[in-house]
């Protein structure tokens, strides 16, 4: 069955980094274009950022355009985001999904990771 497990989460002081993981079994993830979407508490899902198959071509919202950057490791079946300069509104539970279709469908998600940006 799909399965996608993310980590990295944590606290963090505004202007830090982190680096989430997602590790992904039960389907061939170089078949699928990748989400990173997060939820802030109280607030509704917000698509973060896209990769496509091979990972040559990368989308970003423009909250985090500059500041966050998707990779994938198809060898590895992981997908990666890169968190830089960090502000306390970044702060959400981030959860990878599987595209299936355009960027704005998707099938499966993983339980998320939680970040707290604060001092």
């Amino acid at each position: 069955q799909v399965q996608l497990v993310e980590s990295g989460g944590g606290l963090v002081q505004p202007g830090g980094s982190l680096r989430l993981s997602c590790a992904a079994s039960g389907f061939t993830f170089n078949n699928y274009w990748m989400n990173w979407v997060r939820q802030a508490p109280g607030k509704g899902l917000e698509w973060v950022s896209a990769i496509n198959l091979a990972g040559s071509s990368t989308y970003y919202a423009d909250y985090v355009k500059g500041r966050f950057t998707i990779s994938r490791d198809n060898a590895k079946n992981t997908l990666y985001l890169q968190m830089n300069s960090l502000k306390p509104e970044d702060t959400a539970v981030y959860a990878c999904a599987r595209v299936w279709a355009g960027i704005e469908d998707m099938d499966y998600w993983g339980k998320g990771t939680l970040v707290t940006v604060s001092s």
